[in-house]
């Protein structure tokens, strides 16, 4: 039986995605009802974008349940942070609790989603995002390990390019490894690219096509809801 896949929508009357316009397309693809982790960086704007309605309750590596956005004016306390160390407020019903039980959350499975940067992601879903092995790099860890390894889904959030223009959607990771086929979504500004089973599937650009993008990346780009055979194992 033949399947019809949509074929990728096109955004071809426009430029790249603004950071904010990728953070609020990131929030609104989190499912309602959804514990979340947001990452240092790019992924910490998602928390603006959040509607009530989505009840999405948001986790942090430092103890907190129920984070909300970033805090302006008299609600700034120098004590309730982000993961970018930006003051945010407090939403109803927010908890707090041990930095051992934070991490318990993490790696045992009870987060839905986390959103992470990333220096590179491979076609396989390896994720990159804490060195980039230069002897002056500053490496910089914190959770992601333990997000990538225990959140049921892990989104990245990153520029599909880096300054020099070469790709960072990859064959293979160069840089040290966070985690291992974990990264199913990737958010980028000029597309957003869905992993899993070893294929790149594109849900949509922005400012490209997707032949263009798959001669800059010299990838072979598949459309979103394409099946491939799965690869046989060894016994």
């Amino acid at each position: 039986m033949t399947l019809a896949v949509p074929a990728p929508v096109e955004h071809l009357n426009r430029g790249p995605l603004t950071r904010n316009e990728l953070a609020a397309i990131v929030a609104a693809d989190i499912p309602d009802g959804s514990y979340v982790n947001l990452g240092i960086g790019q992924p910490t704007t998602v928390a603006e974008h959040l509607r009530p309605e989505q009840t999405i309750v948001l986790h942090t590596e430092n103890g907190m349940l129920g984070m909300g956005r970033a805090a302006t004016g008299d609600e700034v306390d120098p004590d309730l942070v982000n993961a970018g160390k930006v003051p945010v407020v407090e939403t109803p019903g927010c908890a707090y609790f041990h930095h051992a039980d934070s991490f318990a959350m993490m790696r045992g499975g009870h987060l839905d989603v986390c959103v992470l940067g990333a220096f590179q992601v491979s076609v396989a879903g390896d994720l990159a995002n804490w060195h980039t092995g230069e002897p002056d790099a500053i490496p910089a860890v914190g959770g992601a390990m333990d997000l990538a390894t225990g959140a049921k889904q892990v989104f990245v959030m990153m520029s599909l390019f880096d300054r020099e223009g070469a790709p960072k959607l990859v064959p293979k990771c160069t840089y040290p490894l966070t985690g291992l086929r974990c990264v199913t979504r990737l958010y980028t500004d000029v597309a957003i690219i869905h992993l899993g089973d070893g294929a790149v599937r594109v849900g949509a650009t922005y400012g490209t096509s997707v032949a263009a993008l798959a001669e800059r990346l010299n990838l072979p780009l598949l459309p979103m809801g394409t099946r491939i055979r799965p690869l046989k194992t060894s016994a």
